[in-house]
């Protein structure tokens, strides 16, 4: 059996190298969808489950090969029914025409080798900090997405696009209670408000506390799914939370919301 199986890994031709370049392809594309969010963690764990699949298949080990295969078959279907909004979106996206004129797809095989792993993402933090301290003397309410992997398109159209500088007076100019925008989030994407207005999902958790409102509820929702920083500003209380990784820390003053912003616009490539 060893002997067949050395025999048929070496026979290997150019419909081979074919067929890896475009599963190839077909993974990176995949991956940088789902890239910053919550799913890359299901995605490379389905991808070493098919791997291991395979490896089984190979040693023609029947028993577990067919337990595996039998996950794998109603794998597809479980991913379907726990991704449907996503899935949804995103051929959405693909119809739209906003993805053909998307020009980051021309650069798949544009890979440096030679970047750093550490990116610092550029943040005007003091004026963040500054507009929500200024809004939180004031009681004014406030929601402040940051984005870093993950550019959160999805969310950016579900708003009205600026595209503005980053400054304390523009953030304080959009949650001004009698502007037109201030209901919904802002995005802040490569130190720029992207957009305004936008509409994020809520936090389905049980056991969130009953004092924390919608822009919490919003905050901890849009962490849960994505890798963004969130700053919430209560209207009632004029506390400025910070929340990650859909924890909130409740409650910060100006040098720890600035401890926790410089801190954590670090990521990964």
């Amino acid at each position: 059996m060893l002997i067949h199986f050395f025999i048929n890994f070496i026979s290997f031709g150019i419909t081979d190298a074919i067929d890896i370049l475009l599963v190839a392809i077909m993974l990176y594309l995949t991956y940088n969808l789902v890239k910053g969010t919550s799913a890359v963690n299901i995605f490379v764990g389905l991808a070493f489950i098919y791997l291991a699949f395979i490896i089984i298949k190979a040693f023609d080990l029947k028993l577990l090969s067919s337990i595996i295969g039998k996950f794998v078959n109603v794998g597809v279907i479980a991913i379907m029914i726990v991704f449907q909004q996503e899935i949804r979106k995103f051929l959405l996206y693909i119809g739209s025409n906003e993805f053909l004129r998307n020009k980051n797809w021309k650069n798949i095989f544009k890979i440096n080798f030679f970047t750093s792993t550490d990116k610092e993402i550029y943040l005007n933090i003091d004026a963040v900090v500054d507009a929500c301290f200024n809004m939180s003397e004031s009681k004014t309410g406030a929601l402040i997405i940051i984005s870093r992997k993950s550019d959160l398109k999805f969310f950016i159209n579900t708003g009205d696009i600026l595209d503005a500088g980053l400054t304390s007076r523009m953030l304080e100019n959009i949650f001004f209670k009698n502007s037109p925008l201030h209901d919904g989030a802002v995005i802040i994407n490569e130190n720029r408000i992207v957009a305004a207005r936008c509409v994020l999902p809520v936090t389905e958790k049980e056991n969130f506390p009953a004092n924390y409102g919608m822009r919490h509820r919003a905050a901890v929702g849009v962490t849960e799914n994505t890798d963004a920083l969130a700053i919430s500003v209560s209207e009632q209380t004029g506390a400025v939370s910070f929340v990650m990784n859909s924890e909130i820390t409740a409650n910060v003053n100006k040098q720890k919301l600035t401890f926790l912003l410089e801190k954590n616009l670090k990521q990964l490539n």
